[in-house]
């Protein structure tokens, strides 16, 4: 699961004692609440379907896969589906595919999401096997699904433009960029990019 409301105002409180930028962003726009997916294959799944759509859509097609297939949380249901089944709930041929590598990563016994690597590069690299799961998917599932304190999705655009606006630059920094900034941050950057977020929001509202 991932990090509690505890959890996230003891590292946003640690990161406002070490930058002064989040330390008047906190005064801005207050703590986050938590941001929290269920660990396991359905939340994948659900990340691949939701790729490039809509939430409304990618609803709509989860709904029909589950009407058509039965239990989404079990990676064999997939599995075991034809192709036509799964076009016809609305996934396309590629998502499709990433479905079912997803699949058979999980039921092989090749990726075990109940004992990923310790380590967050390795975990990372492991996700990243499965077909459709590149390095920011990979990261949110890590932050959201596992609670690991310290990923940092840098190529994430909202993160890049309110780490920008919080520490005052002029343009959004670039990933590379983004994630040289947060090295003093460490070990508390998936705070860092929930509150990112929650600040991302608030701007939104304001303008």
């Amino acid at each position: 699961m991932g990090l509690s409301a505890a959890q996230l105002r003891a590292s946003i409180d640690a990161l406002a004692g070490i930058e002064p930028a989040f330390a008047a962003a906190l005064e801005r726009a207050g703590y986050p609440e938590p941001r929290i997916r269920e660990r396991g294959h359905e939340t994948l799944l659900r990340t691949i379907i939701g790729q490039q759509v809509s939430v409304a859509a990618a609803q709509s097609i989860w709904n029909k896969l589950a009407d058509a297939l039965g239990d989404l949380t079990d990676p064999a249901t997939i599995a075991a589906a034809p192709d036509e089944a799964l076009r016809a709930a609305g996934l396309s041929r590629q998502k499709a595919g990433y479905a079912r590598s997803l699949a058979e990563e999980v039921t092989s016994g090749r990726l075990d999401l109940a004992h990923l690597p310790g380590d967050d590069e390795e975990a990372i690299a492991a996700l990243t096997r499965i077909k459709g799961i590149g390095r920011w998917s990979a990261e949110i599932y890590l932050l959201l699904a596992e609670g690991r304190p310290d990923v940092w999705p840098a190529g994430d655009l909202a993160v890049q433009v309110e780490i920008g606006r919080i520490l005052g630059h002029a343009e959004r920094p670039s990933e590379k960029l983004t994630r040289a900034l947060a090295e003093p941050w460490r070990p508390h950057r998936g705070a860092a990019a929930i509150f990112a977020w929650h600040h991302y929001k608030v701007d939104m509202a304001v303008i």
